[in-house]
Parts: C-alpha cells; sequence; structure tokens
C-alpha cells in the first residue's frame, strides 16, 4: 500500500560576508580572492550543517532534522552506553526504515568519550572501534551538541539548494576605505522521506 505525498519545500536564504582591505588584495604571496571565497564557502556549508540537524522551520529557517515530527528519540547518559546506542537502532528498525545508508552523527567529545568507553562491564572491546559503533560508520562533525547523537539511514533526508552558491564582489561600499567587500548567498530548504528511518539520542 505504497502512500504518495507532496512535500513542498521552499528557498531560505543563508548568508555570509567579508570585508578586506586594498592592500591585502595587492599581496601576491596568497591568491586573497580565493582564500576568501573558499572561507566563506566553508562558513556556509557550517551553518547548513547546523540547520539541517537543529534548523527550527520558523524565523526564516529550514525545520532540520531533530525538529522533524515522527523520528524517534533515546536518552542517553553523557555520550551513550553500548545498550543506548542499540536502542537508537532498534527505533529505526522497528519503523522498518533499516535499511540503506546507515550511520551515526556524533561529536568529536563523544568520539573520545566512547573509545574508552567498554561495551559491556570492564572488557577490552570499546563501543567506537575502527570509526564504527555496533558496525555502522560514524560521521564526526562538531555541530552537533554535547551529549547528541543520530542515527539513520541519511538517503532519506533531502536537500533542496535553488541555484549554487552566489558570489557577488562589491568594491562600491567601502570604496572611501579602500576596502572590497564578497557577499555569499546560498538558498535551501530540507525535508525528511521517512521520519521512522531517523533516531535522535540527547
Amino acid at each position: 500500500q505504497q502512500a504518495i505525498d507532496q512535500v513542498n519545500m521552499t528557498p531560505k536564504t543563508v548568508g555570509a560576508f567579508v570585508d578586506y582591505s586594498r592592500r591585502l588584495l595587492l599581496q601576491s604571496s596568497i591568491d586573497v580572492e580565493r582564500m576568501v571565497r573558499d572561507d566563506l564557502a566553508r562558513v556556509i556549508a557550517l551553518e547548513l550543517d547546523r540547520a539541517a540537524i537543529y534548523g527550527t522551520g520558523s524565523s526564516n529557517q529550514p525545520l532540520g532534522l531533530v525538529n522533524t515530527s515522527g523520528i524517534g528519540t533515546e536518552t542517553l547518559t553523557n555520550a551513550g552506553t553500548f545498550a543506548q546506542l542499540i536502542a537508537m537502532e532498534t527505533d529505526v528498525a522497528t519503523a522498518n526504515a533499516d535499511a540503506g545508508s546507515m550511520r551515526y552523527i556524533m561529536n568529536a567529545a563523544a568520539r573520545g568519550a566512547l573509545k574508552s568507553t567498554s561495551k559491556i562491564g570492564s572488557e577490552a572491546q570499546f563501543v567506537w572501534e575502527n570509526g564504527e559503533v555496533n558496525g555502522y560508520p560514524v560521521i564526526v562533525s562538531n555541530q552537533l551538541q554535547s551529549n547528541d547523537a543520530l542515527f539513520g539511514d541519511f538517503s532519506q533526508f533531502v536537500v533542496g539548494m535553488w541555484s549554487g552558491l552566489d558570489l557577488t564582489v562589491d568594491p562600491y561600499a567601502g570604496a572611501t576605505a579602500g576596502t572590497v567587500r564578497i557577499i555569499a548567498l546560498q538558498d535551501v530548504d530540507f525535508a525528511v522521506k521517512q521520519p521512522g528511518a531517523f533516531c535522535y539520542g540527547t
């Protein structure tokens, strides 16, 4: 009984800008414009990652994964015990969604803690081993808050993008001070095809 629905995505704009001086531009030792553009792209990407996880869906923010209705939730003790992480996997499995690109997302502090957390008792088998937790790969992102974890099939998370990263060079606004402004804008929105394919541990 396949159910077909229509999901509306509307562009939400994220932007950043930087000013640099004409004297910096005159330096020949580095490609200043490329450095500035790379930094702007990195800042935009970090904010997109944050909004994809924690976006509120209001105040012109996209709706992030953890605020999407219908995803599973589990309570974690600090970075989580082996049993609690298995419970996250079970949430997804009982929603008949344990297929595809299953993986965890955790931050670097959780990685450090789980590398020294025994699976059971004091045995020398640890929760985090070889970049995996219980056989599933883990993405490390410090966009995730302390003691939060996400698990699921990330092929069920849709990123809508309108055009590429728009860059505008404005040599006029700061012309009297000898500065140039580069403005970066990106329009995106997010949607979850199957909420049950994800579990949020906190």
